[in-house]
């Protein structure tokens, strides 16, 4: 049974629910919220930009499928494939960090 009582921080509960970084269980935890996030930024720009995720592939390059796939958080996707979809598709910039 996980320790909840003395949880202070949502960092602490990460730990508690997916494990220590760097743990198979925590990266998995990671890249599946790191692809919710791009996700959902896919998302709000394309509703802002105004445009149906089949006008976004044809301007990309790409098939609506995969937008689709995208933006439901499924499957991976190439860095190269995601700064063309923004950049091309949704005039956007794409800035990265890395901690």
């Amino acid at each position: 049974m996980k320790e909840y009582k003395n949880i202070k921080t949502f960092d602490q509960l990460i730990e508690v629910e997916h494990g220590k970084i760097g743990t198979e269980s925590r990266n998995t935890y990671e890249e599946k919220t790191q692809m919710f996030i791009i996700s959902e930024m896919l998302k709000e720009a394309r509703k802002e930009a105004k445009i149906t995720q089949e006008e976004l592939a044809q301007k990309t390059g790409t098939k609506k499928s995969y937008i689709s796939r995208i933006e439901n958080a499924k499957g991976n996707i190439q860095l190269s494939t995601l700064i063309r979809i923004f950049e091309i598709g949704l005039n956007k910039r794409i800035g990265l960090t890395f901690l």
